[in-house]
């Protein structure tokens, strides 16, 4: 039996920081591993994507060259085992950096291997009995695979494993038309696939505002994307040169006939082999740990932080569930959950920045509401730039003068957003932003504009 002062299962996001703020508290503590260093964002989410994003762009651009008055000979080549070695060296530096960043710390003792519960204080990893007062599990999650008929009889790709091609596949059908779909189906139609997306539902990121969604069908299809909603009895059968994907929609073909399929149908949790049960510790219905608005489970002395709690399924909200902990735990706080606003970024080009309440889901408060909205022609830096495409709107209480919510779908909106993130995270009445004065040619110098066209809902 080993004793320690604290127990972080998993090296993801949140659990590294953490791991840094307990041992420089004086305490002695373990952090266990099970695969890979970094979790998700660095291994097979952000950092790998990101990257393959960054390239798919480059080629875009270069296909558009004579639109800048800039000539290339011959057409666009995409060398994919080079796209593909880029994106794993950006991942495999990262992950180098986290595990190299652990086995420097003072006071930490790294562990590989899979973490199980024997008890509410205790955990074994193989051979390794491991005991203490705080525990803090920080598992992540993985792709949902759902029980489609068919699907056990095909080569299916992930998130995951779609990492590896070094090929540009035929025709990629994408089962999922929401974020991590959507990024992956417009990069491999730059890439040079043939590229459908196959939605159940009757529009893309059913979560956004109709608007949203239309427009970001709308980039997608303009480049040549198709794309079927309404795809209600979604099955596959393996085929000698290929999968069919029968999609049933209202409209259309009956079958997709692919080279690949990706199945982008969600995420679930990795709680399903750490002896949870055994600690004593209640998940829900898929999975997720049950916590309270400081993260803790309902079993005293161990907290869930990252994907796996249910409460935010982003590294940035993952890294906030770390400085909620340390914030409570070490600096005597009272951090919440709660207090969290929402933000997120689809990154097709142009990327979606959004924050806060969609117009739909202000709209089912009953508040009296100001919305707004502006086409990205007006925003000079996207004239500029060749890169119109989308809009901005912001949605205001119209007694508090609060910001409820905005979406930017525009060159740049992932980082615009952060204006009014800011002023809705101070709880600022929007007409102080109304009259800040940014920097000209900016994507944010409309925000202030967007703000002063402000009227109720007709």
């Amino acid at each position: 039996m080993n004793s320690y002062d604290a127990i972080v299962i998993g090296a993801g996001q949140a659990g590294p920081s953490l791991a840094e703020r307990l041992t420089a508290a004086g305490m002695k503590v373990a952090i266990i591993e099970r695969k890979l260093f970094g979790g998700t964002c660095v291994n097979t989410g952000c950092m790998p994507t990101k990257a393959l994003v960054a390239s798919a762009y480059a080629a875009h651009l270069a296909r558009r060259g004579a639109d800048y008055g800039v000539a290339i000979e011959g057409p666009v080549k995409i060398d994919m085992k080079r796209v593909q070695a880029r994106a794993e060296t950006v991942s495999t530096n990262a992950r180098n950096g986290v595990e190299g960043w652990l086995r420097g710390m003072d006071g930490l003792t790294v562990l590989e291997g899979h973490a199980r519960f024997e008890g509410p204080d205790t955990v074994r990893v193989g051979d390794d009995l491991l005991k203490a007062p705080r525990i803090f599990i920080n598992v992540g999650g993985r792709a949902n695979v759902p029980d489609m008929p068919g699907v056990g009889t095909i080569d299916y790709l992930t998130n995951v494993s779609i990492l590896k091609l070094d090929t540009v596949p035929r025709h990629l059908v994408v089962v999922g038309g929401s974020y991590i779909g959507l990024e992956f189906a417009q990069m491999y139609r730059r890439f040079g696939a043939e590229v459908t997306v196959v939605e159940m539902a009757p529009r893309l990121i059913a979560r956004e505002d109709e608007d949203v969604s239309e427009a970001v069908r709308n980039i997608l299809t303009d480049e040549g994307v198709a794309v079927r909603t309404n795809a209600t009895c979604i099955a596959f059968e393996a085929r000698a040169d290929g999968i069919a994907v029968k999609v049933d929609c209202t409209a259309g073909a009956p079958v997709v006939d692919g080279s690949h399929v990706l199945l982008a149908v969600g995420r679930r949790p990795n709680t399903d082999d750490l002896g949870l049960d055994k600690a004593g510790v209640v998940v829900d219905a898929r999975g997720y740990i049950t916590v309270d608005d400081g993260l803790s489970t309902n079993v005293p002395g161990i907290w869930a932080l990252g994907d796996c709690n249910g409460r935010g399924a982003f590294t940035h909200t993952s890294y906030n569930d770390y400085e909620i902990v340390a914030a409570n735990l070490l600096d005597g706080a009272n951090r919440r959950v709660s207090d969290r606003i929402p933000a997120y970024a689809l990154y097709t080009d142009p990327p979606l920045g959004r924050v806060g309440m969609s117009e739909a889901e202000a709209t089912r408060t009953g508040r009296k509401l100001l919305v707004s909205k502006r086409p990205m022609t007006r925003v000079g830096r996207a004239v500029e730039k060749g890169e119109t495409k989308g809009f901005m709107k912001v949605v205001a209480d119209a007694e508090t003068k609060e910001i409820l919510g905005a979406a930017i779908l525009g060159v740049g909106g992932d980082e615009a957003i952060h204006g009014i993130i800011d002023t809705m995270s101070t709880k600022t009445p929007y007409p102080v932003l109304q009259w800040a004065v940014p920097i000209h040619p900016t994507v944010s110098e409309l925000i202030p504009t967007l703000l002063g066209g402000l009227k109720p809902i007709a």
